[in-house]
Parts: C-alpha cells; structure tokens; sequence
C-alpha cells in the first residue's frame, strides 16, 4: 500500500500545484483586472452582428464560409499529431501517404486562395 501511494506522489504533487497556479492566476486576473469597460469592448465582434437582433435578418454567407473553412483546415491538421507522433515507427508507405495528403491540402489551400475564399472584401 505504501509503495502504491509512493507511485501516485508525483501525480498528487503535479494536480496540486496546477491547481494551485490556476486558482492564483484567477484570482490575479480577479484582483488587477481593469474594470472600464467602452461601446466598443463589449460590441459584438465574432459573429458581426448584435445578438438580440432579428433571428431572421440577412447577413453576409461569408461568415459562414469561412468558418467552415476553418473546420475542414483544422480537421485535417489534426491528421498530423499521430503521424508526428508515431513518425520514428512508419515505413516509407506511412511518410508517401501523409506527403500525398499534405500536397492535396495545400492544392485546395492553393485553389480556395486563387478563387478569393480567404479575401473578405
């Protein structure tokens, strides 16, 4: 029993001080923050319009755009962490694969920026 809990010390020790730094670092943040807020601070920046205007009001689709494209790009750099990760134990087939991915991305990176998806004017 006392070996088990020798083991699990570090743990203990690591949770202990992350939580630690995280309750300082909030109450930091509670203590020196500066509290003026203006129009333009607290205006709503994100979606580009108010959030308690009509729910059926016209804007732009760009907005839509370019979050999905945002999604489709972060998805597939999520591809790279495990091929990172496990690049010592490929093959050559394993790295030509994620080479061959990688050259598809960058084309429709190539092409989504010739044909103006990432321009918001």
């Amino acid at each position: 029993m006392e070996e088990m809990l020798r083991e699990y010390l570090p743990i203990v020790i690591f949770l202990a001080i992350a939580i630690a730094l995280g309750l300082v670092l909030i109450l930091a943040a509670v203590v020196f923050a500066v509290r003026n807020p203006d129009p333009e601070k607290v205006s709503a920046y994100e979606c580009g319009f108010n959030a308690f205007d009509d729910a059926r009001m016209k804007f732009d689709v760009r907005f839509y755009l370019v979050s999905i494209l945002f999604i489709i790009f972060d998805l597939e750099i999520a591809f790279l962490f495990p091929w990172a990760v496990a690049f010592k134990d490929l093959t050559t087939v394993g790295f030509w694969s994620m080479m061959v991915f990688l050259g598809v991305l960058t084309i429709g990176f190539a092409y989504e920026w010739k044909k103006g998806a990432l321009e918001w004017e």
